[in-house]
């Protein structure tokens, strides 16, 4: 039996995803749906309240699998992997769970984008970024690029296909730190686990309205956030938050 693409675990309501599939874990249409699959099971499961993104190898992700190309004279196959292909992002940041990327290695083209569409990015020191569909006669990534750069370093970047280190990623405020590869899953798990220590309802509200402000004007988005606290400040949950602050002791969430 073929080992899977992607591996998937869950510990201590923390799940571990790791794309498998050597040398360069390049994504094909397989392993995007094994990713959908795995990040609308993250979303719908109550023992997992925060979930990591790292790779198996060297290099996080090459990019797509240059070999599972769309066929143009097959009706209807050029809709079908672009379909997959966007979902296999909008799985992971509409995912009702926080996911940290644990970038141990080069993350290209739509690699990028899988760590783009992540909460909170970490990567080892060895790890560059790149969009360089440019250099093979294509053009796609721009409205991942947009997400973490600035107009200029996003063109630059999307126009030429160069790459930026990790170090040029931490200067550039993208990353939260830039670790020796084997420092990095250690420190994404150990704040994965403090997430995951939260209220779980109030996590889910918080990565809904993260979500939501980054396309609403500040106004909408402070009256949508207020909503959110309105209905959270009526939860178990938050009461037990409440009484664990003043009587000094750990507060125990039960997820309403």
């Amino acid at each position: 039996m073929a080992e899977k693409s992607v591996l998937f675990e869950v510990k201590d309501k923390v799940a571990l995803v790791t794309l498998n599939r050597p040398p360069v874990n390049a994504l094909n249409r397989a392993m995007r749906r094994e990713i959908v699959a795995i990040f609308d099971d993250i979303s719908a499961r109550d023992d997992i309240r925060c979930a990591v993104l790292t790779a198996q190898g060297s290099v996080f992700c090459a990019g797509a699998d240059l070999k599972d190309r769309p066929d143009a004279d097959i009706p209807g196959d050029f809709l079908e992997h672009n379909r997959i292909t966007r979902e296999t992002g909008n799985a992971i940041r509409e995912c009702a769970k926080p996911v940290i990327a644990a970038i141990n290695g080069a993350a290209l083209g739509a690699g990028l984008g899988l760590a783009a569409a992540c909460d909170i990015l970490y990567a080892s020191d060895n790890a560059t970024f790149g969009m360089p569909e440019i250099n093979v006669g294509l053009a796609g990534g721009a409205s991942m690029l947009r997400t973490l750069f600035g107009r200029s370093t996003a063109r630059r970047m999307f126009f030429t296909g160069q790459r930026l280190t990790a170090a040029e990623l931490l200067q550039r405020n993208v990353l939260e730190a830039v670790l020796p590869p084997e420092e990095l899953l250690p420190v994404a798990m150990k704040l994965a686990h403090e997430i995951a220590s939260k209220a779980p309802l109030a996590v889910i509200y918080a990565k809904r309205a993260a979500n939501m402000v980054d396309v609403m004007p500040q106004r909408d988005a402070y009256r949508f956030e207020q909503e959110f606290t309105m209905t959270l400040a009526r939860t178990e949950d938050a009461r037990e938050a409440r009484m664990a602050f003043l009587e000094k002791r750990e507060p125990q969430f039960k997820g309403r």
